[in-house]
């Protein structure tokens, strides 16, 4: 029996040998770890959803072969956490999910190469930093915004586990996809590998040992105090006139406010559709609403600016005096979304999608905003809250709690609002700061520093206004502290990798000495002489 059928079996073997049938396959292992992030919210299933995916790519009769299947199934995988983007991008979705599917070919490839066959003991041992650093890498090159943004990082599915949010706050959601692939990859071994059972059991014992060790020693929150903020949700308003009626609906939830002593109001993205230069008469409303309520009111304003050429998303903080004059530009946009990339030439998404007619223009600063009572905030504009880079920076300037403007309602009956709502998680954990996260229509939600959840969810069907309790921390976390260094750490396993294997390729071969020859001797044992 040959060693790829070891797993599959003779009959599945044959099976899988239609190059059809095997991509197939391998676009719907790619798609499995969807079931660990939200809606379904299997967190456990992390931890082996990547199996039957290398499982595959290893069993690869070829190097090619296994490429192909580590594409196929990043194409899987994309089209599977995105899947809620179809209505929208229809058909670009796939071609999207294919060109970014091919960042996994090399990884598939690094699977055949050191877990094919029978494995020893140190090649298994290398699978275990190699496999979890491509799979990094391929993190890191689509989390570029130009690409789509770092949106269903394997280590994000984690969100609500307490453990995995303390290694958060040591290694950002790097470490947690790290060590989640890691775990994979020993599965894999002990499935299919017998004889390589061992090293796999090993590592699996580390992984656990270094997830208690920072269970025990990382540094938690240190507590000071809490301020009340309020979420203002007016769920789906449609029609002609949605902007207006939005903004009334808002300002009579805000109304509800009174009495009840919040520190800050926040509204949710696109939540005034109209510059407040240009409306006095909103401005001025927003006035009145903050000196009714005791507290400064964060609005997000979705308009053509008077005083820049172009439509702008901007967080904007007004005071009971009208604006405060503390604005944030939306600086990460969202491709197709907000902004068409090479318009020229991808102009015609608009025909067959739900694209960005007429692009948005970027900030150039994070902003860190006075609030009133002392509280220091750094907004985020929805699709932003995805890149653990910008609440780092956040928090590195001193903002007390972190406020992400969201708006789901194009995806409103997808698994899209809650995907977005649990990101929100990890971003206080990495900080070491609450993040209040505020949409139009859901899902909003509220964590504490340490990642838990404040009070409850407000739903897609939700209209209303709530206060939540939040607690504020000091103290900076190690990801603040340190940064990305999980991603640079894997750098120097996949340079070590590539120094080793370019030794191995360019160093002479020895050639074996010719062995020595005594000289022929007469019958009188006396040496031969040549040519005599």
């Amino acid at each position: 029996m040959k060693w790829p059928e070891r797993w599959l079996g003779s009959g599945t073997g044959l099976w899988l040998a239609s190059p059809w049938r095997r991509a197939i396959v391998a676009a719907l292992a790619g798609a499995l770890p969807m079931l660990a992030f939200p809606a379904p919210s299997w967190w456990w299933f992390a931890y082996v959803a990547l199996v039957p995916w290398i499982l595959l790519a290893r069993s690869a009769p070829t190097g090619r072969r296994a490429a192909y299947d580590g594409w196929l199934g990043g194409l899987g995988f994309m089209l599977a956490v995105h899947h809620w983007l179809l209505p929208s991008l229809n058909v670009f979705t796939v071609v999207i999910a294919a060109l970014l599917g091919a960042l996994w070919a090399p990884w598939g490839w690094l699977v055949r190469r050191f877990l094919g066959g029978v494995p020893s003991a140190g090649r298994v041992g290398a699978a275990l930093l190699v496999l979890p650093s491509g799979w990094l890498m391929v993190e890191l090159v689509r989390s570029w915004q130009g690409l789509g943004g770092p949106w269903g990082l394997l280590g994000s599915s984690q969100w609500q586990v307490e453990p995995a949010l303390r290694l958060a706050s040591v290694g950002g959601v790097w470490l947690l996809s790290f060590l989640v692939v890691a775990v994979n990859v020993a599965v894999a071994v002990l499935v299919a590998v017998r004889e390589s059972r061992m090293p796999a059991v090993a590592g699996l014992v580390a992984t656990a040992a270094a997830t208690s060790a920072t269970w025990v020693w990382s540094p938690r929150p240190d507590v000071t105090g809490q301020v009340r903020i309020a979420v203002v949700q007016p769920g789906v308003i449609g029609g002609a006139n949605s902007a207006e009626a939005r903004f009334s609906r808002e300002e009579a939830l805000t109304r509800t406010l009174a009495g009840q002593d919040p520190d800050l109001v926040v509204w949710g993205e696109s939540s005034v559709g109209f510059d407040l230069a240009n409306r006095p008469d909103l401005a001025n409303r927003l006035a009145a609403l903050s000196r009714m309520t005791g507290a400064d009111i964060m609005v997000n304003v979705d308009a053509h600016r008077s005083d820049h050429p172009g439509i702008y998303k901007s967080s904007v903080l007004v005071g009971p005096q009208g604006p405060t004059g503390d604005r944030y530009d939306k600086m990460r946009l969202v491709p197709f979304g907000e902004y068409i990339p090479a318009r020229s030439l991808l102009g015609w998404a608009t025909s067959v999608g739900k694209a960005a007619g007429e692009d948005r223009r970027r900030g150039t600063e994070q902003v860190v905003m006075n609030a009133g009572h002392g509280l220091r905030v750094g907004p985020l504009i929805c699709f932003e809250t995805a890149f653990p880079d910008m609440s780092r920076h956040l928090a590195q300037d001193g903002a007390e709690v972190l406020l992400a403007q969201s708006s789901t309602s194009t995806f409103q009956h997808s698994w899209a609002p809650e995907q977005h709502a649990s990101l929100a998680a990890l971003r206080a954990a990495e900080t070491g700061r609450p993040m209040v996260h505020a949409t139009l229509t859901g899902v909003s939600a509220v964590y504490g520093p340490g990642g838990e959840r404040i009070g409850s969810w407000l739903g897609t069907d939700a209209s209303t206004a709530a206060v939540y309790d939040v607690p504020l921390a000091r103290g900076v976390t190690p990801y603040v502290r340190f940064g990305d260094w999980p991603v640079h750490a894997a750098l120097l396993i996949l340079a070590a990798l590539c120094a080793t294997e370019g030794f191995r390729a360019f160093r002479p071969r020895r050639t074996a000495p010719e062995p020595l020859v005594p000289p022929a001797r007469t019958a009188h044992e006396s040496p031969a002489r040549h040519g005599r």
